[in-house]
């Protein structure tokens, strides 16, 4: 699934592909804007890990993963 992430004081957003379920990003999400995690973490499809700063966070929008078009007719 998509997930972009605006940063503070950042002129681009994060965007990354992730593995994990929308819950859990939700949930990852939730945890660092209580205060009970100052980090935002997250992990791309390619086992990389993304962490920013719960304090740093202007928003993140969850998307749905969309297929993939291959071709010269995916127009």
């Amino acid at each position: 699934m998509e997930v972009k992430i605006g940063v503070q004081n950042a002129a681009r957003e994060i965007v990354l592909e992730s593995s994990q379920s929308a819950d859990d990003v939700e949930t990852a999400v939730a945890a660092a804007l209580d205060g009970s995690s100052k980090l935002l973490k997250l992990t791309d499809e390619h086992g990389r890990k993304v962490l920013v700063p719960a304090e740093r966070l202007a928003y993140v929008e969850i998307g749905e993963q969309t297929a993939r078009k291959v071709g010269f007719g995916a127009i």
